[in-house]
């Protein structure tokens, strides 16, 4: 139930959402009648016309005139050298028509194939994704149909991509595409129905507020205009189900509040923009907060923020009358519960909006937090004061990098590895530098440590050695960059925020920079060659694994990564390893496919109960009740469980689904958790969009232990703490594995 839903963070997978994400924003829009060009006939500048390549690998993508399967041509991406890079085709799509389920299908032929063939399609913002990473295409196939499908949710979508791609080296072509829309083709669709909120479009080419230098009057007048108008959005009777374009209405009001000359002003503004929506009628179905609640709506600033006793009383009132319908900007996905933040507009045409889409940006985040972050109690500071300390920064951001930076620094104070700046952010990944190291680097111990190098055949020229400390880049101390830097890489904790921030402390626009090294024995400065990233084969947390999940270690211990486990593994695991004189469960990964039921059945008994979550009452934004507790052990993979012991082993590396899974092996009789922090974020991911492009994400859904404990920023704590030594890596040793067998023979005994 929860594993679709969960965000995976591994670097290959967030990569292509992401760079998918920013370069096909620019697809040249072709209308639903023009010939679609399908089968790559029509051909243009040596390619197929309409069709646009991207992707960060090296491979070779052209025309293929002698193997097609339908007419003359196909299309062929060869690739013998990028193990980790990919490239594709992409097709936009204008999203003007209506339906309900829209698929893509192509005729794929394979030679070669290491890791991931296939088609993709992207609906958004944020509507739909599928490029088949969980069915991939490997190997040498013939021509063979494939397909994929999203709901189309015409209400939401705005922007719709197509195409193939491949992923590592091997061959892949592609031909004779249809794109269909309830079996039919797309020219067959009916226009897009819009709503009355989408007919509103007075302000889509921007919001023709000029704001700059607020005054304290000012700002504390836009503090309390965002926080009335979010508390409107979601609980006023004639604004919630959608009835008006929440944001523009805010245009409309915006400059004359803000610029109210005292709070007596502001607030006789605001109350006459209130009644312009009708009366509030009494509320029959309108409930009182549930006492049980762990989390209970936060309306402190209606009373604190000087508001007047009329301003004060109206807000009450629409509370207690509140809307009970279902809400235009926000469900809750089926079986889990996480908010579903929907019919945001994302505006990606600016991507440096003017200063009344920037508040808005401002404000459209601050209530989304406030009112369906389960996690809101535990941010950086008091999230009320939040909004007041980011008017100005938002205001008065003077470019794009500017805004994104402000974005980011917002985002940073919720405190939820889950949360970063996913979508958009293009000049701030042109900040941090284009070209990056052939080495792979991890604090250790506080010390930016080299623990592998990328390309073997680049080893020597580097002149480094694994284990090496490096203390300096460009003449300034690791932990001084460190301290400039670590605010703009939000995080739950400080091991999460040094896991992200040492891929990209040696990054720079120049393809050489000074560093300063300690060996152990000297310390040295030298220059290191940096390179463009499809020159080099590298990774952001761990190479992909080769090979089966699972294999027997010397004195018959079971070893298993999670990190390529697959659906068909647990059987076999339960098979060769009941008789294991101890089980070594690897997740210091992200796991490849959901393991908490399929492999926990293996190691608990029936009716163990691991986990519970908090979810929020759409009635009552703001309320979060706690579910029952569920429970692992069920299945029948195996006749009887294993019943020796099970070591887990778990780093900062260990996020989300990781952490799910960690929490559910722990909850086995025999299980010891080995390592140190996780990244403290769990639970399935809701995404925000926000305007100029602009795409993060929140836990959305609370993650208790059955007896109530955290884990969101505390991640879960091992009950043997072992971290890796810059000697144990000089040493090529794995201080983790080897405590676990250490008390797997202990236990034994």
């Amino acid at each position: 139930m929860l594993a679709a839903s969960f965000n995976k963070p591994k670097y290959t997978n967030l990569m292509k959402n992401i760079t998918l994400f920013a370069l096909l924003l620019f697809f040249t829009t072709i209308s639903a009648q023009e010939n679609k060009n399908y089968d790559f006939e029509i051909l243009e500048d040596g390619f197929a016309k309409s069709w646009n390549i991207f992707g960060n690998g090296n491979h070779l993508v052209t025309v293929d005139t002698e193997t097609a399967y339908h007419g003359s041509n196909a299309v062929l991406i060869d690739s013998d050298t990028s193990k980790s890079g990919f490239k594709a085709i992409g097709f936009d799509i204008p999203s003007d028509f209506d339906g309900k389920m829209m698929k893509v299908t192509a005729y794929i032929k394979t030679e070669d194939v290491a890791e991931h063939a296939g088609l993709w399609m992207r609906i958004d913002p944020s509507v739909g994704f599928d490029n088949m990473s969980n069915r991939p295409i490997k190997g040498t196939t013939d021509w063979k149909k494939y397909e994929v499908k999203l709901p189309l949710k015409p209400s939401q979508a705005k922007k719709i991509m197509v195409g193939g791609l491949l992923v590592g080296t091997g061959k892949m072509w592609i031909d004779h595409l249809e794109v269909t829309v309830d079996g039919k083709a797309i020219e067959k669709a009916g226009p897009k129905k819009l709503d009355a909120v989408q007919k509103d479009k007075e302000f889509d080419a921007g919001s023709n507020i000029l704001l700059a230098n607020l005054t304290e009057t000012q700002v504390e007048n836009a503090t309390i205009l965002g926080k009335v108008w979010g508390f409107l959005k979601y609980h006023h009777p004639a604004i919630a189900g959608g009835t008006y374009n929440w944001d523009y209405e805010l245009f409309r009001h915006m400059q004359p509040i803000i610029m109210a000359k005292n709070a007596s002003e502001r607030d006789t503004k605001i109350l006459t923009w209130i009644a312009k929506y009708g009366e509030i009628k009494p509320c029959k179905k309108c409930k009182e907060t549930n006492a049980e609640a762990e989390l209970k709506p936060d309306h402190r600033w209606m009373t604190q923020e000087g508001l007047s006793i009329a301003l004060q009383d109206k807000l009450k009132n629409i509370y207690k009358n509140r809307f009970q319908g279902d809400l235009y900007y926000v469900d809750t996905f089926p079986g889990v519960g996480n908010p579903d933040f929907k019919n945001e507009t994302v505006h990606e045409e600016m991507p440096y909006p003017d200063s009344g889409f920037r508040l808005l940006a401002l404000y459209r985040l601050w209530n989304m937090v406030h009112y369906f972050s389960p996690n809101k109690h535990i941010t950086a500071i008091d999230w009320n004061d939040v909004l007041k300390k980011y008017v100005p920064v938002f205001v008065d951001a003077q470019d794009e990098l500017a805004y994104e930076i402000a974005a980011l620094q917002i985002i940073g104070e919720m405190k939820d590895t889950h949360s970063n700046l996913w979508g958009g952010g293009d000049k701030l990944k042109e900040s941090r530098g284009a070209f990056y190291p052939p080495i792979h680097v991890r604090f250790i111990e506080n010390q930016l440590v080299v623990t592998d190098f990328y390309n073997p055949e680049l080893k020597d020229a580097t002149g480094l050695a694994v284990g090496d400390v490096i203390t300096a880049i460009e003449g300034q101390p690791v932990s001084t960059l460190v301290a400039q830097n670590l605010a703009y890489y939000p995080a739950s904790n400080l091991p999460s925020q040094l896991r992200d921030i040492s891929r990209d402390l040696l990054r720079s626009d120049t393809k050489m920079i000074e560093i300063k090294v300690r060996d152990g024995i000297t310390e040295k400065v030298m220059d290191l060659t940096l390179y463009d990233p499809s020159e080099i084969n590298g990774y952001s947390w761990y190479p992909t694994p080769e090979g089966k999940s699972y294999k027997i270690l010397d004195d018959n211990i079971g070893y298993v990564t999670l990190a390529n486990i697959t659906n068909e593994d647990p059987a076999a695991i339960a098979k060769e390893f009941i008789d294991a004189k101890g089980l070594i469960i690897d997740i210091r990964n992200y796991p490849s496919a959901f393991m908490p039921f399929a492999l926990g059945q293996f190691i608990a008994p029936r009716g163990t109960e691991f986990v519970k979550f908090t979810t929020v009452n759409l009635k009552n934004p703001g309320e979060f009740t706690m579910g029952s507790p569920l429970m692992i052990g069920a299945g029948n993979i195996a006749k009887k469980k294993f019943e020796g012991p099970v070591m887990v082993l778990v780093n900062e590396l260990s996020q989300s689904q990781a952490e799910y899974t960690a929490m559910a092996f722990r909850a086995a009789p025999n299980t010891t958790v080995i390592g140190s922090t996780t990244a403290g974020a769990d639970g399935n991911v809701s995404t925000i969009n926000l305007p100029g492009g602009l795409r993060t994400m929140i836990s959305g859904i609370g993650v208790y232990y059955p007896d109530g404990s955290p884990t969101q920023r505390v991640g879960i704590v091992p009950d043997v703490i072992v971290e890796p030594t810059v000697k144990g890596i000089r040493e090529g040793r794995d201080e983790l594995m080897e405590k676990a067998i250490e008390l797997i023979h202990k236990k034994a005994k």
